[in-house]
């Protein structure tokens, strides 16, 4: 089979949200891809500390980090594309002015307000990218209070609150030059969730970018997310799969709809494609 470069998306695609641990079926399906001559790449909105885990146990090409923000092959960086340091005080500005709780996230690591652990242990249910945060807070995986926060470069901002009402101000001050998305499937979570990037950027640039420097058309790429800010990844790859625990919105618009990762769906969408 002509070989295929394949780009994962980590909490709710790879691993169950939050996690660092893949089932063992998506491990093995990954190391037999890459045995029948495939090459397989994480395709995360995760910063470097956070994709660390995974690159250091697990045996991956490449990555596109920071959903766009950084990009890499090893260990040679191929993007590196922090915000704008007076962007990133503004938009912490509006949304603490408006009540919407936020994270920096860094090279370095994640900062985020305080009371974002609390606001989030108020809601029920949610899409992957809240219960990565959940679960994150909860058994204190690196994201340190605001407070201890060095003023190095930003390459994200994650928010969350109760009402889109609340963003309104820093989208207007901000929207020219950032997107905000917001995740959908929130399974009854009272709570407005996503994340502000640079329009400059997103999964999709990430993934042309190490298609290129591999020397792989983009018709031979496979792209497999769960949430909306994947949506970019999709619509870039040769052939999109989401999630069976995906977003309805990314599920709709994608070539193939697999299990869960919770049912094994990664290794599943291998082998149906012929992978391994």
């Amino acid at each position: 089979m002509k070989s295929r470069l394949i780009f994962l998306d980590i909490d709710g695609t790879l691993t169950p949200p939050g996690s660092n641990i893949p089932p063992q079926s998506a491990v093995t399906a990954i190391r037999n891809a890459r045995k029948n001559g495939h090459k397989v790449c994480l395709c995360s909105g995760r910063n470097i500390p956070m994709l660390r885990p995974l690159l250091d146990h697990y045996a991956f090409d490449g990555f596109v980090g920071g959903s766009g923000a950084i990009v890499g092959i090893g260990d040679k960086l191929l993007y590196d594309c922090p915000m704008d340091r007076k962007d990133t005080e503004l938009a912490m500005k509006l949304l603490r002015e408006n009540h919407v709780y936020s994270s920096i996230e860094a090279k370095e690591g994640a900062w985020c307000d305080p009371g974002m652990g609390e606001f989030l242990a108020k809601q029920n249910g949610g899409n992957s990218e809240l219960l990565r945060w959940r679960k994150a807070l909860e058994h204190d995986l690196g994201i340190r209070p605001f407070s201890e926060y060095p003023g190095c470069p930003a390459y994200k901002i994650v928010f969350m609150c109760e009402t889109e009402e609340q963003l309104a101000p820093a989208r207007k001050a901000l929207e020219h030059k950032y997107t905000f998305l917001i995740q959908d499937g929130n399974n009854g979570a009272r709570c407005v969730n996503g994340e502000i990037n640079n329009r400059i950027y997103n999964k999709g640039t990430g993934i042309r970018l190490i298609a290129d420097a591999l020397g792989y058309a983009l018709t031979d790429t496979i792209g497999f997310g769960d949430s909306m800010n994947d949506l970019e990844m999709a619509e870039t790859v040769g052939y999109s799969v989401c999630m069976g625990n995906g977003s309805p919105a990314l599920q709709a618009m994608s070539s193939y709809v697999c299990p869960s990762v919770e049912e094994d769906g990664l290794a599943i969408a291998f082998e149906k494609l012929g992978l391994v």
